[in-house]
């Protein structure tokens, strides 16, 4: 019965839609936090040298802070930003579907978990509730400072 809930591609839907919300809602009051990823689902440009690769975990945190806090953007359904990663602080731009987060994390504490299974949804499947985004998204353009974190 569960899988049933969190395989729904109308639950992914609001779960991205929570995930999403949540994510603007830290930009704008300029709250740094965490995220716990499937890897899997994580892109780098550049990639990533092979022994730093090998050293993420299926599920991987990511700190949204300081410059890669910064650097932050929501695009096409993803979180972007930049970090530096092992001992040279190697560069990449980091991708993360919105899906694919597992959790939001704030000092050490979850504060949203995504329990659904992540897919790649179908543009054609995706009825998000328009007025909802777009007044969120709009509320948050509102602020001049805010739409950096656009593009």
């Amino acid at each position: 019965m569960l899988d049933n809930v969190i395989e729904d591609d109308d639950f992914m839907l609001i779960m991205q839609k929570n995930i999403m919300d949540m994510i603007i809602y830290f930009f704008d009051k300029a709250q740094e936090f965490s995220i716990l990823c499937k890897i899997e689902h994580v892109s780098f440009e550049p990639i990533l040298p092979e022994e730093i690769n090998l050293q993420f975990r299926s599920l991987t945190l990511f700190s949204i802070a300081g410059y890669t806090f910064e650097s932050a953007k929501i695009e096409d359904d993803k979180l972007i930003f930049e970090a530096g990663f092992g001992e040279q602080n190697v560069g990449s731009i980091v991708s993360v579907p919105l899906l694919a987060i597992m959790q939001i994390i704030i000092d050490n504490t979850p504060i949203l978990i995504n329990l659904s299974t992540y897919k790649q949804l179908n543009k054609a499947t995706q009825k998000i509730d328009d007025n909802g985004v777009e007044n969120s998204t709009n509320s948050f353009l509102s602020n001049p400072e805010n739409s950096k974190f656009f593009v």
